[in-house]
């Protein structure tokens, strides 16, 4: 858990498994125009996530919600299947991480955040 200042106001946020991730690859997604297929290293291995934001580019390091992560909102990641395409985790916006209400896209990190690393600890 970890505190932010928000509008003034101090703002719990509570969620696990989340981690920095740097995007690797691009690709558009074989079976659906608005969505793209993101190659990202979590630090332990290469996983495809499948993404409907399109505010990322290679190298950026963004929130990577491994499977069983537990966000905010009550969300559990959990594997699925989208339109035919293994994703195995979600990258996340500002609001779904519990840090503002910015759903715009996928919150880009420092450049210098360690890849692998706790968001918890990347955001203290």
């Amino acid at each position: 858990m970890f505190w932010q200042k928000f509008f003034g106001k101090k703002v719990a946020t509570k969620f696990t498994g989340v981690v920095v991730a740097e995007i690797k690859t691009l690709k558009a997604h074989p079976n659906a125009d608005k969505l793209q297929l993101v190659e990202v290293d979590s630090g332990q291995e290469i996983l495809e996530i499948v993404c409907g934001a399109w505010n990322i580019k290679i190298g950026d390091k963004v929130p990577l919600a491994l499977i069983g992560a537990k966000l905010p909102n009550g969300l559990e990641i959990k594997e699925a299947k989208i339109r035919g395409v293994k994703s195995n985790g979600m990258l996340c916006a500002v609001d779904e991480l519990g840090l503002g209400l910015d759903h715009s896209g996928i919150l880009i990190l420092n450049s210098k955040a360690k890849v692998g690393g706790s968001i918890d600890k990347y955001l203290k």
